[in-house]
């Protein structure tokens, strides 16, 4: 499914450029072009960094 429409840009590859280091919806923009359209997946771009902070480089929990 198309995270944005405009660029093309599915959820799978905004998690990757997350995952690549991106941080934020521009970071997102200048990595994949999602976000620098009609700007309609912003808040979507900026939720997926969020849900991701607790998964990218934080130490895995051993019980």
């Amino acid at each position: 499914m198309y995270v944005c429409i405009c660029a093309a840009v599915s959820e799978p590859e905004v998690r990757e450029c997350i995952l690549a280091g991106a941080r934020t919806a521009e970071d997102i923009g200048d990595r994949c072009a999602a976000g620098t359209g009609c700007g309609s997946c912003v808040e979507r771009l900026g939720m997926l960094v969020a849900e991701m902070a607790g998964e990218v480089g934080a130490p895995e929990r051993v019980a």
